[in-house]
């Protein structure tokens, strides 16, 4: 049986899912919870169950309001990356472009491609944990300090993973939830990113990250033995690079729905004789899936109790409309550095639904995925490569990050108001 409306809930019942929802997302902004040993995906999935125990969803309430098309979109993309990263495809990119007889500035040029370009379809995220130990000791082998190149691979990962709808996790939600158009989204975001890009490179190869990358660097004591990069199998990577064009190419000329293109794409790689399918999926994200399932539970219980729609309408009294492109700008960024861009989508796409769904989708999309280049805390690709790179004796911490990388936020989101007010 579902849950009784909003205003026929009993008060305490109300209070609790509103102080649940504050410990969630109060989770969400520090990481965890003190004193308890939970990231975000143990708060968020105690967070779904906490709701449903209140009784402010029922089970099969719970199951409805969890976007599975979303889910299968993010694990499908987990496939077809963990297929290129077996097969040796992203250590082979790093090798080949180290090997080039480029200047410090080239380099960082070319690595700022390569990162934004991958990204775009292979996702920020698996792309970071990919290249950040790579990096790495092509960074020290080349004599250049190896701060400067993780911050471009984290904010070029972060800027290109904003160019297409697969390219991050809140980007697919914000394309399956409002049904936009692969091929209408890439080629109005293609432009902003690439110009975020470009301003990224000049900002670490021109301005003071050039300074720091000439620096004479000491790593500290390694952590852990770095993994062993795998072998390149050119059969694997060509089957992996054939199965992805073929997605792109669905996504862009046919009408297919995207979660069921890439479900099936994601079944032919599975279909293997040499990559066991527990390979595969053991590069499978499994938290950042439970993390996205335990929010949509979350967020679908406070929206049942008419206090987001509440705050909406008396920001709208104020004369504050999410309707207006610079009000959703200022609010997606500010969010997004709070509690990061992905629970920061998941608040405010019940409410720019009914605005124009390209423009809203297209704003919501850039400004919440640069906006993560501000703080070492707003995306996960940036944590992902100070974790790694700290367990190989280089320290990635959160005032370093902001020197280099809050410029280049800066920057890339002047590039795309200024592209949306054109």
């Amino acid at each position: 049986m579902s849950p009784a409306p909003t205003g026929a809930w009993p008060l305490w019942r109300e209070l609790g899912v509103v102080l649940l929802f504050a410990l969630v997302y109060l989770g969400m902004f520090l990481g965890g919870l003190p004193r308890l040993k939970l990231d975000r995906t143990g708060v968020a999935l105690l967070g779904a169950i906490g709701m449903i125990g209140l009784g402010a969803l029922d089970v099969e309430g719970a199951a409805r309001s969890v976007d599975l098309p979303t889910l299968l979109l993010l694990f499908s993309f987990m496939v077809m990356s963990a297929q290129m990263r077996l097969g040796g495809f992203y250590t082979a990119c790093v090798r080949q472009m180290a090997a080039l007889p480029l200047s410090p500035a080239a380099f960082l040029g070319a690595l700022i491609a390569l990162a934004g370009g991958l990204a775009a379809v292979f996702s920020n995220d698996v792309v970071c944990l990919a290249l950040t130990p790579v990096v790495v000791r092509v960074s020290l082998q080349r004599g250049l300090h190896p701060v400067p190149c993780l911050v471009a691979l984290a904010c070029a990962a972060n800027i290109g993973s904003a160019a297409t709808l697969i390219g991050n996790p809140q980007n697919m939600l914000i394309g399956s939830v409002l049904g936009l158009s692969f091929s209408g989204y890439l080629r109005q975001a293609l432009p902003p990113v690439l110009l975020g890009l470009g301003l990224t490179w000049v900002w670490l190869a021109w301005g003071p990250g050039r300074r720091q990358l000439h620096a004479p660097f000491v790593p500290l004591p390694a952590t852990c033995a770095p993994e062993s990069e795998p072998a390149v199998d050119l059969l694997q990577t060509l089957k992996g690079l054939s199965v992805a064009g073929g997605v792109l190419a669905a996504f862009l000329w046919s009408p297919w729905p995207h979660e069921v293109v890439a479900l099936v794409a994601a079944g032919v790689l599975l279909l293997s004789r040499r990559l066991h399918s527990s390979q595969v999926m053991g590069y499978v994200d499994w938290e950042l899936l439970v993390l996205f399932a335990g929010l949509f539970v979350v967020n679908r219980a406070f929206q049942d109790t008419g206090l987001p729609s509440l705050v909406v309408q008396a920001m709208a009294a104020q004369g504050v409309h999410l309707q207006d492109t610079a009000v959703l700008f200022a609010v997606g960024a500010g969010l997004s550095n709070v509690v990061s861009n992905v629970p920061a989508v998941m608040l405010l796409l019940p409410h720019v639904q009914g605005l124009q769904a390209q423009q809203a989708g297209l704003t919501l999309a850039l400004v919440t995925t640069l906006a993560g280049n501000l703080l070492l805390v707003g995306s996960m690709a940036n944590l992902i490569v100070a974790d790694l790179a700290a367990a190989q004796g280089v320290r990635l911490d959160a005032w370093t990050h902001a020197r280099l990388g809050a410029p280049v936020a800066v920057l890339s989101l002047a590039g795309v108001a200024a592209w949306l007010a054109g």
